[in-house]
């Protein structure tokens, strides 16, 4: 049990900033956009809490600020895209490279210096047992994750606003010749996924690692993406894929801890997440040619008037 639980909740924090990141892509994408900047927007919201949690000790105003500053940045991208008609995956391959810089520039002066992590907000007596420690002894950010899971689930099937959001990207010149802005309610879902990846990226200095460096996020925000394709737009799906990855990076932390690597290289550990990503991208591929589950209008400009 001493073992079980440590490995349990590395598992957890390693997995909710990816199934933040891929909930907000995943509605992103049903709006018939595709954001490639993840990552980039990810590493903005993780430099933005770091710096407001470390000037102001509030663990709720970096959430919150990291959340805007990565929309704003995400409103770029949509402006770029959506209203200039840009293409969308070398504008979003340039909002990462934009974040990467940003964030590697903006936390030059914070570089090693610590904070405390947002640890569970509940009294620490329910979390003395081990049991009820895994119910309690988490902080807000992964019980944000789970809500979030199943509020994304029921916008996209049982309102009408997320009816209308599926119907822009399933087929925008319908939806927008019964009345729709298709532009709206792609902006509107542009920044959503952009508040979700700087939420995703404020969980790695307040959830995973206190100290501030560059690349902070190493690459998880390509990891949320393929989990998108991964659980076929599906919430539930992507819930039990990004635990999935968390497993695999576990398996890699604790491997490399134990000094246990096997016949392999510590190099192979730490490309193990990112290898089954490809794995599972190239499976997909071939069983799913000719028949995806993708939004029909996924990456593709609305030119009303043509």
């Amino acid at each position: 049990m001493d073992l079980l639980i440590p490995i349990i909740f590395t598992l957890i924090g390693a997995s909710t900033p990816i199934l933040i990141a891929a909930l907000g892509e995943l509605v992103v994408e049903k709006s018939g956009v595709l954001n490639l900047g993840v990552e980039g927007m990810m590493l903005i919201g993780a430099v933005v809490a770091f710096a407001v949690t470390y000037t102001s000790g509030n663990p709720w105003l970096a959430i919150a600020c990291a959340a805007f500053a990565s929309a704003a940045a995400s409103m770029i991208f949509a402006f770029l895209t959506l209203t200039l008609s840009a293409n969308q995956v070398a504008t979003g391959l340039a909002l990462t490279i934009f974040g990467t810089g940003f964030s590697a520039l903006f936390g030059q002066g914070y570089t090693g210096r610590p904070i405390e992590l947002f640890r569970s907000v509940f009294p620490a007596e329910l979390a003395l047992h081990p049991i009820w420690r895994l119910v309690f002894g988490h902080s807000p950010l992964v019980y944000f994750s789970l809500i979030l899971v199943v509020a994304v689930w029921f916008f996209l099937n049982r309102t009408r606003a997320g009816l209308i959001l599926r119907a822009v990207g399933e087929n925008d010149f319908s939806a927008h010749s019964i009345g729709y802005s298709v532009i709206g309610v792609r902006y509107a879902a542009v920044a959503f996924g952009g508040a979700m990846a700087g939420i995703a990226g404020s969980c790695f200095p307040l959830l995973l690692t206190p100290q501030w460096a560059e690349r902070l996020t190493a690459g998880r925000g390509w990891i949320a993406l393929a989990l998108v394709v991964f659980a076929a737009w599906r919430p539930f799906r992507l819930l039990a894929g990004a635990y999935l990855f968390g497993l695999v990076m576990t398996i890699e932390l604790y491997t490399k801890a134990s000094g246990n690597m096997g016949f392999f290289p510590s190099e192979f550990w730490a490309a193990l997440p990112y290898l089954a990503t490809i794995m599972v991208l190239v499976l997909i591929s071939l069983r799913r040619s000719g028949n995806s589950a993708a939004p029909a209008c996924l990456g593709k400009p609305f030119l009303p008037s043509q």
